[in-house]
């Protein structure tokens, strides 16, 4: 799969990211390959199963913006939506907020395996 058939699978915008990434594919592969070892998501699931709700803000916070820089639009999103459940207290839906947030993440790194295919 091509890096712009990936963008597409996963309905993110891939000359907007592009562009983003001053117009090079290699850097913008180079990190959006990254991701798929990245464990902020991890720490998220993990500092919000252990009630560290403060920890889990901050991991969903820095989930948000790295998903804005890499062009993870649905990712990006459902992350944006857990971090302001999880802002000043814990809204009553964060944890299926955090379902969602597990979901994209899933699908995104599920896609990525098949980037290098």
């Amino acid at each position: 799969m091509t890096l712009e058939a990936f963008y597409n699978t996963i309905g993110s915008d891939y000359n907007a990211v592009l562009t983003r990434m001053g117009n090079s594919e290699k850097m913008l592969g180079k990190f959006v390959r990254k991701f798929k070892n990245d464990k902020t998501t991890d720490d998220l699931i993990a500092a919000f199963e252990n009630g560290d709700y403060e920890t889990a803000f901050r991991a969903a916070h820095t989930l948000k913006g790295l998903c804005a820089n890499l062009g993870l639009d649905k990712l990006h999103a459902s992350s944006a939506e857990l971090t302001e459940a999880l802002r000043n207290t814990v809204a009553d839906n964060a944890a299926e907020l955090l379902k969602v947030v597990r979901a994209d993440r899933d699908f995104i790194v599920d896609a990525l395996a098949q980037l290098d295919e």
